[in-house]
Order: C-alpha cells, then sequence, then structure tokens
C-alpha cells in the first residue's frame, strides 16, 4: 500500500483537500481533473447543472465511490489515492442528502445517537446538546413521521453532526423543503456548522442557494470545474457566456472585432485580446439595462459610461412580485431584449422607449 506518502505541513493544510480527481463510467469521464480545498469553517459550494459531476465527486470523498486518478487529504494526512483507502466510517465524514434517511423504527434520540460511541450517558448528553442546538429537544422521544419534513431535516443534521466530523458533504439537503421553510433552515443549519468548526462541501444545483450559503464557489461544467472563488467574484467576473447564464438570464448582442473594437447599436465595445475579424458576443444582464423615454424620436445623448441608446419596443411587460420583467424588440435586428426592474413598471406593448447598457456590466467573449 502506498501508505508513505508524504502528509501536508498540517499548521497550514486545510481541513479537505483534493487533488486531480477523476473519474470515468463506462469510458466516459465524469468527474475529470477535479481540485479544490475547503478550511475548517468554511463553506464551499459545488455549483453546476445536473450530471455535471458534482454528487460524484462527493461520493468519492465520502469513500463511496472510488477514483481513478488523484488523491484526497484530511488535514494534510492522505485518506484516499488509488492504492491506499481509509475506510468511509473511518474517514471522520458527515454525509447529508435530500432524503434526511432518518430510521422511522427509532425515536428522534436513537436516530441522533446512531453511530454515537461512548457509555449510555455520554450519548444522552450529546443528543441532548444537539437537539437543544436544533430548537428539537421536545421531540425527543417521538419519531419522524410525527416531525414536519423541517424538523426531520434538523433531526437529519443533528446526527450527522454527532460524531463531531472534521467535513460535512452535503447534497441538495435542502431540495425537498418548501420555500417558506427553506431560508431559515439554511441558516441555522449553516450557524451550526460553523459553530462546530466544521469544513463544509456543499452540492447544489440552484445559483441563488450557492450565492446565499457560500464561502467560496465552485462552478462545474463536464466533470471540470471551469471556475473557482468568493461568490462576487464568480458572479461579477464569469470565464464564459456560459456561466453569466448560469446565475441570470442574458441579453446578447453580436459584432465582429476591427481595430480591438466592435460596433453595435449601442455604441463600440472595447475587445482587447481579440484579433480582427473575430467575431464576439456582448453579454450582459437584465438587471444591468437601463431605459429611458422616447423624446419626439429621440433618446437620451450618447455617454462614455453607458454608451448610444438603442430604440426599442415594448412587446410585453409582468409584474413578478418583487420586480418587473419588461422585453423589448429591438429596432435594430428584431431581436429581443429583457429588462428587469425593481418595483412596479409596466409599460403597454407597442411603446417606443431607449435602452442603454453600462459598459461596467457587459462582459465580451468570442462567439
Amino acid at each position: 500500500m502506498n501508505t508513505s506518502a508524504q502528509p501536508l505541513h498540517t499548521e497550514t493544510a486545510p481541513r479537505l483537500e483534493i487533488r486531480n480527481i477523476h473519474c470515468s463510467f463506462d469510458d466516459r469521464p465524469v468527474v475529470d481533473n477535479v481540485s479544490l480545498t475547503v478550511q475548517a469553517g468554511q463553506v464551499t459550494c459545488l455549483l453546476g447543472p445536473s450530471g455535471c459531476g458534482k454528487s460524484t465527486t462527493l461520493r468519492i470523498i465520502a469513500g463511496v465511490e472510488m477514483q481513478d486518478a488523484g488523491e484526497i487529504y484530511v488535514d494534510g494526512k492522505l485518506i484516499c489515492d488509488t492504492v491506499y483507502r481509509v475506510p468511509p466510517e473511518r474517514r471522520e465524514i458527515g454525509l447529508m442528502f435530500q432524503d434526511f434517511a432518518l430510521f422511522p423504527h427509532l425515536s428522534v434520540a436513537d436516530n441522533v445517537a446512531f453511530g454515537l460511541k461512548g457509555t449510555r450517558a455520554e450519548k444522552r448528553a450529546r443528543v441532548t446538546e444537539l437537539l437543544e442546538k436544533v430548537s428539537l429537544s421536545q421531540y425527543i422521544d417521538e419519531f419522524p413521521h410525527q416531525l414536519s419534513g423541517g424538523e426531520q431535516q434538523r433531526v437529519a443534521l443533528a446526527r450527522a453532526l454527532a460524531p463531531r466530523p472534521r467535513i460535512m458533504l452535503m447534497d441538495e439537503p435542502f431540495s425537498g423543503l418548501d420555500n417558506r421553510l427553506r431560508d431559515g433552515i439554511r441558516d441555522e443549519t449553516l450557524s451550526l456548522l460553523k459553530d462546530e468548526d466544521t469544513a463544509v462541501l456543499l452540492v447544489t444545483h440552484e445559483p441563488e442557494e450557492a450565492m446565499r450559503m457560500a464561502d467560496q464557489i465552485a462552478l462545474m461544467r463536464g466533470g471540470r470545474i471551469i471556475q473557482q472563488g468568493a461568490p462576487y467574484n464568480v458572479y461579477t467576473n464569469p470565464v464564459d457566456r456560459a456561466a453569466v447564464a448560469f446565475f441570470s438570464d442574458v441579453n446578447v448582442v453580436k459584432g465582429t472585432v476591427q481595430g480591438a473594437l466592435v460596433d453595435t447599436p449601442f455604441g463600440q465595445f472595447l475587445t482587447p485580446g481579440h484579433p480582427d475579424g473575430t467575431e464576439v458576443e456582448i453579454v450582459f444582464r437584465p438587471q444591468h439595462v437601463r431605459i429611458d423615454f422616447d423624446r419626439n424620436g429621440s433618446g437620451p445623448l450618447p455617454t462614455p459610461t453607458h454608451g448610444v441608446a438603442a430604440r426599442a419596443t415594448v412587446e410585453r411587460a409582468r409584474f413578478l412580485g418583487h420586480e418587473s420583467l419588461v422585453e423589448f424588440r429591438m429596432e435594430f435586428d428584431g431581436s429581443i431584449q429583457k429588462v428587469t426592474v425593481p418595483s412596479v413598471f409596466l409599460p403597454e406593448a407597442g411603446r417606443v422607449m431607449w435602452l442603454t447598457v453600462p459598459r461596467r456590466h457587459c462582459f465580451v467573449f468570442p462567439k
């Protein structure tokens, strides 16, 4: 066995580190050269569409699946490569899933105590401590079927935390909850995990959940991590058009580079690094478009920050509760561009208006 792998310096080692993990099913790469680190007390989200390799990565870390290549370290110590493997039950890793997986024939107390070591009194003390933290101490002798979905989720959290795992792996644990409960349960869960100084790796396909919960986001696509960083940086500095579109709707205007510039109906855009003749896409989000009223057939004057106003006609407008969505048909090419306004704004269909796009909110990518 390859037990002689050099440990990292533990005083600086992350709680969890995976290096160059690769896994294929039927010769099809599912996890492709994935590397990431998670510090103690940190929440990292693996974010991406269904089928991109997120859950398989989690199962490899937990020891349920074996990788074809790569290494996994906990606190600087190797726990798994393609030869040496610490069994799943000795990895000090907790697991939480969407279906809670509570034992229906066991009480809440016995569910939380399942897998705990120690005397009966020590187990009871730990169970009582955790149920108090998740505000369920009054249900200690109840059974899972007597609890709501949110209460069952908190029992599952208490059970996962009971052995004091150094790492918590969470696979879409809140997706089974209705929207009314989800935000509160998520916040309570994060608070408790941070109190326990647990490193958390959370899998989700919901960008809003990742932005709300994560200290770091690892955006996955096709088995690879295509971008990592703090939520703000991943959102505001996307690597490509698909990364922008994963977090929100997008508008796209196309053009061809000439002299490091591209001409569009919204004015010129700088295109550094793209040679002449390159076809590019100017990508921007609906919430960043500015709307101006028509002034006898004219729009606002051009500015360096907002460029040139483009004429458009309202196609339809809808109020979505927290914002209004207005769809415009552009005069220059007949395309539909979407604009969101954080208030009630419902112009009638057919009305002529002018749109401008702040340059600082635009991204230029090769077509």
